[in-house]
Order: structure tokens, then C-alpha cells, then sequence
């Protein structure tokens, strides 16, 4: 009997959890990263033959669909190159092997991918890295009709990378016409920046913009020129992007602490060593009071209790700054089993709820997909079962 008895209340208890995990819902943004650069996530290796690289993505996107997600943002364009046919950049190596190569036989994949995810009843989200040229100087295939090859007076080098440099005029112009060209192209549901703008420092090395302070500083110190470099960016994609089509959404998705509160009243609880607003130049809050971008996914990969940045205390400060637009958290489910706190199995459910019950929270993104298509510590089966069972639609854009 008593067995029984504590059979039926084990039992009751599951139910209770999954209940309360499942919780109705009736809009929820349920993204995934998938990311390029590097073959992270997508294609599995670089590879010429257009039919392989059509049924892995249909995969990925089956899978996604089973477990409930309704969003894919996808990495189209890693570092200065294109996984569609561009008037502008070459061909990604990420794609095909050799920067430059087309895929064989010739396609589109950006216009096949979104209309497969389309085809699912799921948003595409276009993802882009606005800055990052080369992404490893020594051994990146470069084609002879890069950019970089072509406006060899446009780029920076800092460390092994070679990146845009922000404060030039005619580098903001290239910029906004690669993104008009794949907004009036293709039928994205968003474009997606995440945190790249100004590199993340390298200690003991300066970011050698020197030579465009001294001409376009205008009096300015340097850190709130390069301030102003990046939120003149933000305001002519934005008007870009809505003049090319008014449908389409403009996300970013930056470093999780804008500012710590020792160094700004208005900022979080964190003790964060870089910052948004002042180590990598992006001035979010601005951009959300603005009204320049459409949803804010700010990346929070870090465990209830973390020392420096406690994963509860961000999603409740950015609840709180979101200014009327969209929020979904930004979730590192690829961190499992990499210390105590994310071998702990609860970890990411316990972050779901905790997304859920908090106001001005609109939904969540996974980084990245390659974390559940391994399944890692069972939580695609969790996702799937306890929280996404029943599909919705994603949040309306906020005007």
C-alpha cells in the first residue's frame, strides 16, 4: 500500500511539474541559432553538392519543428561572404569548401531555406555579422573578388581577424547595401546582429582606429565616437531595412550586460568584464528608446548564481529595459555539462520557467542547434515533452 501510495504521489508530481513547464501558452518566439562560420551547426562540412546540403538543412528543420521551435536564425553571411548568390560578396567557404565556389548544380540556398522553413510555419530570421571580414587571416580561403581584396583600404586587423572599420563612411554605405539587397531579394521574416561590432579587446592590443578618429572624431573621445559610428549604423539599417520592406523585422542579439551598475546607475547587478556599452561600443538601450530595432535577444549563457553575471538577476533587469519591444532571452544550452552548474539537468528548464514568469519576456532563442540535435542532457527531449508540446505562434513585432 505504501508503495502504491508512493507510486500515485511520484506520479501526481510529474504531472504537476510538466503542467506548470507546459503552462498555456498562446505566442511564444522559440528560436534557434544555427550557426555557419566554421561549420558549427550548418552544413555538417563544407560540401559542392547542392542535394546534400538541401537534406541536411531539411533535417535540422524537421527536427526543430518536432521539438517545438517556430524560429530559425540563421547565419547567411559569417564573415563578409554569402550562402546565396550575391551581387556584393563571394560565395562563403563554410558552403562549398573554396571561397568564391557556387554550389553544384547551381541553386539559391537563402531562397530555398526560407521557403522550407516557411513551408513549416516558422519565421527565418536572417543572420548577419555586419563587421568581421576574414575570420582567421592565416587560413581562410580568401577569393580574388573579396572585398578585402578589393578595398584593401576599408579593413582592420586585430589579432588573427580582419574587420570593417566602423568610423568609415563608405564601409557603413557598403554595409546597408548588402542588407537592402537580401531584404528586397528574399522574403526573410528578420535581419539578426548579434554581438560582433567592435571586436571583443584583445588584452595588451588597441583596435587600430587611429587614423579614421583622427579624420571623423570631430572632437569626440574616442569611445563615444566609436559610440556614434555604431549607432549610425543601427539607425540607417533600420530605416533601410523598413523602407525595402515594412514587414520585415530588424533583431539584435548583444552581449548580456549592458553596463554593470558600478559604472552606471541605470545598468545590472553584474560584475561583467566586457561590457556593451563600453567595451564594445553598442549602446542598446539607445537603440531600444530609439525605436530602431524591432526585438532585443540579448545573450544570457550564463547559470542562476553565476558570480560576476547571475542569470536571474539579467532577465529581470532586461524585463526591465526593454522599452516596449520585444524580448527573448538568449539561452547557452550549449554549456551543458562544462561545470557543476550545467550538469545539473534542471539548469535550463529551471531557465525556461524563470523566462516565462517574467513580465515583458516574449520568448526565448537556443544556442545553438548542434546542442539539440546532440540532445545534451536530454533537454531537446525536455523542450519537446515538457514545455513546447503544444505549437504557437511567435509575438506580433511591436510598432
Amino acid at each position: 500500500m505504501i508503495k502504491y501510495l508512493c507510486t500515485t504521489l511520484l506520479t501526481f508530481l510529474i504531472f504537476l511539474q510538466n503542467s506548470i513547464a507546459q503552462k498555456t501558452v498562446t505566442q511564444e518566439f522559440r528560436g534557434v541559432w544555427i550557426a555557419t562560420v566554421d561549420n558549427i551547426d550548418w552544413p555538417e562540412r563544407p560540401t559542392t553538392n547542392s542535394e546534400e546540403q538541401k537534406a541536411s538543412f531539411i533535417r535540422l528543420l524537421d527536427m526543430h519543428r518536432r521539438n517545438g521551435i517556430n524560429a530559425v536564425v540563421v547565419q547567411i553571411r559569417p564573415a563578409t561572404d554569402a550562402f546565396y548568390p550575391s551581387p556584393f560578396e563571394p560565395w562563403s567557404q563554410w558552403l562549398t569548401g573554396t571561397q568564391g565556389q557556387p554550389p553544384i548544380p547551381f541553386y539559391d540556398p537563402l531562397e530555398f531555406m526560407v521557403t522550407e522553413t516557411h513551408k513549416r510555419g516558422m519565421e527565418f530570421h536572417a543572420w548577419m555579422n555586419p563587421y568581421r571580414a576574414v575570420f582567421n587571416i592565416r587560413t581562410s580561403s580568401i577569393s580574388p573578388t573579396h572585398i578585402t581584396n578589393l578595398h584593401p583600404d576599408w579593413f582592420l586587423t586585430y589579432g588573427d581577424k580582419r574587420y570593417f572599420d566602423p568610423g568609415n563612411k563608405e564601409v557603413q554605405a557598403y554595409v546597408t547595401g548588402v542588407v537592402r539587397d537580401v531584404v528586397g531579394r528574399y522574403d526573410v521574416d528578420a535581419i539578426h546582429f548579434d554581438d560582433y561590432f567592435y571586436p571583443y579587446p584583445i588584452n595588451g592590443k588597441e583596435f587600430p582606429d587611429e587614423g579614421s578618429y583622427k579624420k571623423y572624431g570631430n572632437g569626440l573621445s574616442k569611445a563615444d565616437w566609436r559610440r556614434s559610428n555604431t549607432d549610425s549604423i543601427i539607425s540607417k539599417l533600420y530605416t533601410t531595412i523598413k523602407e525595402t520592406n515594412p514587414l520585415c523585422q530588424f533583431g539584435i542579439s548583444p552581449f548580456g550586460v549592458w553596463r554593470n551598475a558600478d559604472k552606471d546607475p541605470e545598468g545590472s547587478n553584474t560584475k561583467a568584464g566586457p561590457t556593451n556599452y563600453d567595451v564594445l561600443y553598442a549602446d542598446i538601450l539607445l537603440w531600444l528608446k530609439k525605436g530602431w530595432i524591432d526585438y532585443v535577444a540579448p545573450q544570457l549563457y550564463w547559470e542562476f548564481g553565476h558570480p560576476a553575471a547571475p542569470y536571474e538577476v539579467l532577465v529581470d533587469w532586461w524585463s526591465k529595459h526593454t522599452y516596449g519591444k520585444n524580448c527573448y532571452i538568449g539561452l547557452g544550452c550549449y554549456r551543458a555539462n562544462t561545470n557543476a552548474a550545467w550538469r545539473d539537468k534542471n539548469q535550463l528548464p529551471k531557465q525556461i520557467t524563470k523566462v516565462r514568469n517574467t513580465a515583458n519576456i516574449q520568448g526565448m532563442i537556443f544556442y545553438s542547434s548542434k546542442s539539440l540535435e546532440k540532445n545534451l542532457n536530454g533537454w531537446a527531449d525536455s523542450i519537446r515533452i515538457n514545455y513546447f508540446r503544444e505549437q504557437v505562434p511567435t509575438p506580433k513585432p511591436v510598432k
